[in-house]
């Protein structure tokens, strides 16, 4: 394995058309399940400019709730910031376009006097913890996210003037025996007024940047590395200047690229769905995994078919940083936790209505909230677990 190289990850924000997209979807999953835990959801959105098309099947009064959806669709984007002529909270057309599950389906699903509750689907997932950075994430897609979370927050609160929501950033370490060492290059693009220029841009962003990235690793990071904008001005964006759709940002959703992705989105899917339960409790799994000394690093491969209720596989790499044997973890897993759907819906608490801030800036590497049950996949309650093994 390589311990020498260079590495990019990159991140979108909040106003990206796609993580708006996610965010609508994830709103009408807690609509749903606010209204009844057991709900069943699949939702796609599509923005445009003025437009927002929401499609997919519900279990849950879907036709009844109509209009209360249609006005949380506006508070969505209300919130993230958009009162533009080509993308406006008021004024775009929001066409419903959800309806029933397919009973197939939910046979499939349900469980029954003689069967467990199954995946909701089949595929494989992925779960993935590293020692780079104290929430045990990859350092470059953590601090793409921060870039971006900081600079929205100073666009609300006022502070950053002249920035507008849709943005993206891209981070590129340097790698030195296995730790990041430097960043080598930073790119920042970030829609904004018309009357800002270039270099009002940049100076309005580079003490984010300061921020979001210890100064031991951004030190020696050239002027010449550093792309704020690099196409000149961003004036048109959001939905306006790109068509939005869920699910699109797999990757800046989970470890930037540092770990294997199984293809399946998490945005706008009820915790039936594996891809979105799974890929929770292999990250769960992994990080305790971690924490508890056993490697510092650790990728976790679960698959599913569906209609069944136990995982069809279970697989653990450690990269080679293993202090006892991957198998002995593989086989400890099942033991510690219950990996049927069920089994991670009860243990993670995901029946809440806590998705909608996973949308933008990352599923990982966020704070566990025990009051509401919000990232509980982040939770470190596993780790004597699994340190017993040793």
């Amino acid at each position: 394995m390589r311990k020498d190289y260079i590495f990019t990850s990159e991140s979108v924000s909040e106003g990206h058309p796609d993580k708006v997209s996610d965010r609508i979807s994830d709103m009408v999953v807690d609509h749903f399940i606010a209204k009844d835990p057991f709900a069943r959801v699949a939702c796609e959105t599509l923005t445009t400019t003025n437009k927002v098309v929401l499609a997919g099947e519900i279990r849950g009064p879907v036709q009844e709730d109509k209009d209360e959806i249609i006005s949380k669709v506006r508070d969505c984007i209300k919130d993230i910031g958009y009162e533009q002529d080509g993308f406006h909270w008021q004024n775009a057309d929001v066409q419903y376009l959800l309806h029933g599950q397919s009973a197939d389906i939910a046979m499939g699903v349900d469980s029954s006097a003689d069967k467990d509750e199954g995946a909701g689907d089949q595929g494989i997932m992925f779960g993935y913890a590293c020692t780079e950075t104290p929430e045990l994430m990859p350092a470059p897609i953590y601090y793409s996210h921060k870039i971006l979370e900081l600079m929205a927050k100073g666009r609300k609160d006022g502070s950053l003037k002249g920035l507008e929501p849709d943005s993206k950033s891209q981070v590129t370490l340097k790698y030195i025996n296995g730790q990041p060492s430097a960043v080598t290059s930073v790119v920042i693009s970030t829609q904004h007024a018309e009357d800002l220029s270039p270099a009002a841009v940049k100076e309005t962003v580079t003490p984010v940047l300061k921020e979001s990235i210890p100064s031991n690793l951004l030190d020696g990071l050239s002027d010449s590395e550093y792309y704020v904008n690099p196409t000149g001005n961003f004036v048109i964006g959001g939905p306006d200047g790109d068509t939005g759709l869920t699910g699109r940002k797999i990757i800046v959703d989970t470890y930037g690229g540092a770990a294997p992705h199984g293809g399946g989105a998490f945005s706008g899917k009820d915790p039936t769905k594996v891809d979105r339960s799974a890929a929770y409790a292999a990250r769960y799994l992994a990080k305790n995994i971690v924490a508890a000394g056993l490697s510092t690093q650790c990728t976790i491969q679960l698959s599913y078919a569906i209609g069944v209720a136990k995982p069809l596989s279970i697989y653990v790499n450690t990269q080679g940083t293993n202090i006892i044997d991957e198998a002995k973890i593989e086989a400890a897993i099942p033991e510690i936790m219950n990996l049927s759907p069920k089994g991670i819906r009860k243990k993670l608490q995901l029946n809440k209505a806590i998705y909608e801030q996973t949308a933008a800036y990352g599923h990982f590497g966020r704070k566990y909230d025990s009051g509401t049950g919000a990232f509980s996949w982040e939770a470190l309650d596993l780790v004597s677990d699994f340190k017993s093994l040793a």
